[in-house]
């Protein structure tokens, strides 16, 4: 989708927590001394220098990038909206700047009051350009914001690889940044006595000593760096995966890091993103059950991970912060060897105890016991007993997926969203041994060969050049995600030829590659696995829609909203599935296929030609999981944003036909229940033809697995039994990439199972720390 809107379009306010913190730099260009950082991904330094009046209005600052970055904004209250923002871009010999200022989550108007002057050491070359400028009146600015010179604050830059629409234009329209970042600054040490000789273009004498190494060119900055802390673990990716290898492990009394790139998520966590009605009980999007379909239909889905065209969670808790938290315990066919699980893994229980007794699964999360908003479930129950389904309570008996169904169950706990974060992370996080940092992105790990060193970052307080070493025989677990972990090995020089190609040509991430040499060809990517799902919307007199969820967020129905804060029952205590059910189906190809489905009220989306009442609709979705043969594969761009190359649904045809088998046979029995209509598809359209026109985009259920799948060989698996990536002596995976094949339901539980039992291999593992 092309966006013309600024840098930060879906940020939060950053508060106090952000990536690096700016220091003292020389330009050995023009001697001038600035306060700032050097993004160590993109190589793009930011820099301020102040006068020493604390009543100025002005500053000098600074940007220097290579031709890569097409154009830098700097965001100086680290948000987009109410902040005054600094963008700037080459345009031949030239810098092009603006100065812009949002109300909307839109593009920036030109904002009218500060001046920015170009100064003379601003250039372009061969391979940079630099734009050093005055700003003036740029300290305040509409809407009572501002730049205290004696105070602190935090500061948030952008990165495009993608020009603007009219370059020689400073009103020119632009698409959405590639990347974005934040630091912090504490104002006075910007301040220079030397600032008018600096705007006469002399350095004068200088008055401090820097704290990082001066640059060696006319055109580079070097930022400040730090020294740096090993660790015998550093995990990458505060997910699932990701808390429970960290807790695990500080609880076995290693050294642990971990990384996550996003920031908070609940209130606990430090999450500020209330809704107005729940502001008064400190609850976040991400405590509230109940909110869970404003995700996707919030202005500011700042959550969402900006580097890939699917939905993955950039924030603390991963997917488990924004799913609809549907808990299903693993069935035993889960792990095993015909599901492309080694032999070493198919006891599987005492991990699901383990995970059981720290996350207990619940299908009346409401405190009162009680289940809201049912209808829906009560009018499916309906078909499905006419089709010889038996009602269980699902997670009773996790083996008995054919003909069954039940009400939804969750890892909510006491009527709010838990998961790792409530759990596994808070026990994490009272340890000494353990570190938690935020707003942290990782690129690569570090490695000599088959040997890992550590891994590199976008912060440089945490090591030089933001590389965070391993103590002696010390590991990494990647937790990136589907999607993330696979693009962290491709630059690290891991994956097929093709993609570790892709990043050689992208000039800021292959000047990290490992050399040709090392390269490690394993199938990163390949033969990923989704659950194909199809939404058919039905209306029925019995059913309340709750207004398709539209009214949840900004005015919900008050006295449901009430109950939730007095004492978080109701229908806000749950997330919007109602019942689940699963039917076996016996392929042409001799393969078990299982379709599941999901109940809601409301729906996402009506295509009917028909009459219908919106308050009575309600969805079922049906899926198609274990046993699917249709594949497809994850890879990166030129820009290094993370895609499908290949779409994994529907590819085999057998897929196809069990699918709408499966579809069928949910409306055979439609006739038993007086009153229920299909309105999607409706009867001028068959299934054949539904499924034939729906929009692959639509089919993805977001369940992605098998991109660093786990094996026995390296020829068709990235990890071997223990986690361990192939051809290296200490990298490991714990995430859903390395689950080889979907499980029957929604991965989510069993990818928990996966985790424990995971990390207990890696601690078994010996030359560990």
């Amino acid at each position: 989708m092309k966006l013309k809107q600024l840098f930060l379009s879906l940020l939060p306010l950053v508060g106090s927590v952000y990536a690096q913190v700016a220091a003292p730099y020389t330009d050995s260009g023009n001697g001038f001394i600035f306060d700032g950082i050097t993004d160590p991904v993109y190589h793009v330094t930011y820099g301020i220098v102040l006068p020493q009046a604390s009543t100025s209005s002005e500053f000098i600052g600074e940007f220097v990038a290579p031709l890569s970055a097409k154009w830098i904004g700097l965001a100086l209250g680290g948000a987009m909206i109410g902040d005054l923002l600094i963008v700037a871009w080459p345009n031949g010999n030239d810098i092009v700047s603006t100065t812009r200022y949002a109300t909307a989550y839109a593009l920036p108007d030109v904002y009218e009051g500060p001046t920015i002057t170009t100064l003379p050491s601003s250039a372009v070359n061969s391979t940079h350009w630099k734009f050093v400028f005055r700003c003036q009146n740029c300290t305040s600015w509409e809407g009572g914001g501002g730049i205290d010179p004696t105070g602190t604050g935090v500061f948030a830059w952008a990165y495009s690889s993608v020009g603007v629409d009219d370059p020689s234009d400073p009103g020119s329209t632009f698409q959405e940044h590639t990347d974005f970042g934040f630091f912090g600054i504490n104002f006075p040490d910007a301040q220079s006595s030397n600032y008018q000789n600096y705007l006469q273009g002399n350095p004068g004498t200088p008055t401090s000593v820097p704290s990082g190494p001066s640059s060696t060119t006319t055109t580079t900055t070097t930022g400040p760096t730090a020294s740096a802390t090993p660790f015998d673990y550093i995990v990458v990716g505060a997910g699932p995966g990701g808390i429970i290898a960290a807790d695990r492990l500080s609880e076995a009394g290693k050294k642990v890091l971990l990384l996550e790139r996003g920031g908070p998520s609940t209130a606990e966590t430090g999450g500020t993103y209330d809704a107005p009605w729940t502001k008064s009980a400190n609850l976040t999007k991400f405590d509230v059950p109940g909110l869970f379909e404003s995700m996707f239909t919030d202005p500011n889905v700042w959550w969402w991970c900006k580097d890939t065209n699917f939905f993955a969670g950039c924030l603390l808790g991963g997917g488990t912060s924004v799913n609809g938290a549907l808990y299903w315990l693993p069935a035993q066919s889960d792990f095993s060897t015909g599901n492309g699980w080694p032999s070493s893994w198919g006891n599987h229980q005492p991990y699901t105890d383990k995970l059981k007794q720290r996350l207990p699964s619940t299908d009346h999360p409401s405190t009162d016991g009680q289940r809201y908003l049912e209808e829906s479930a009560d009018v499916v129950s309906q078909l499905l007993k006419a089709q010889g389904y038996s009602q269980i309570t699902i997670n009773d008996n996790p083996d008995y997926k054919d003909h069954v169904y039940g009400y939804s169950a969750f890892d909510f706990i006491n009527g709010e969203r838990a998961g790792p974060v409530a759990t596994y992370l808070q026990t994490a996080l009272a340890r000494s041994n353990f570190v938690y940092k935020d707003y942290t992105y990782v690129s690569q790990v570090i490695r000599n060969g088959s040997t890992i060193l550590g891994v590199r970052t976008n912060d440089t307080s945490l090591g030089p050049n933001g590389i965070v070493p391993l103590n002696p025989n010390g590991r990494v677990i990647l937790a990136g995600g589907s999607f993330g972990t696979p693009r962290i090995l491709f630059q690290s020089g891991i994956g097929p030829t093709d993609q570790i190609q892709t990043v050689q040509s992208n000039p800021t991430a292959a000047a990290n590659l490992p050399p040709q040499s090392q390269w490690i060809n394993l199938p990163v990517g390949q033969d990923v696995s989704d659950n194909p799902s199809i939404n058919l919307v039905f209306t029925h007199p019995s059913i309340d829609a709750y207004e398709n969820w539209a009214n949840v967020w900004s005015n919900p129905r008050p006295a449901d909203a009430q109950q939730y804060l007095e004492s978080r029952s109701g229908v806000f205590a749950g997330a919007s599935p109602k019942l689940n059910f699963w039917r076996a189906y016996g392929g042409s190809d001799g393969i078990t296929r299982y379709a599941q489905g999901t109940v809601r009220p409301g729906a996402a989306s009506v295509n009917t030609s028909v009459a219908y009442n919106a308050s009575q609709i309600f969805t079922i979705t049906v899926y198609l999981s274990q046993g699917i043969t249709s594949r497809g594969r994850i890879g990166v761009d030129a820009a290094l944003n993370a895609k499908a190359l290949v779409n994994p649904w529907l590819t085999d045809p057998v897929d196809k036909t069990v699918l709408l088998q499966a579809l069928h046979d949910v409306i055979s029995t439609m006739s038993n229940v007086s009153g229920l209509t299909m309105i999607t598809p409706d009867h001028t359209q068959t299934l054949e033809e539904y499924v034939d026109a729906y929009d692959p985009s639509t089919m993805c259920s977001n369940h992605w697995v098998g991109a660093a799948k786990i094996g026995t060989s390296s020829s068709n698996a990235v990890v071997d039994e223990n986690a361990k990536v192939f051809n290296t002596d200490n990298l490991f995976v714990v995430d859903a990439s390395i689950i080889p094949s979907l499980p029957i339901g929604n991965p989510h539980g069993m990818l928990m199972s996966a985790a424990e039992q995971a990390v207990a291999k890696i601690l078994a593992l010996a030359g560990g720390p």
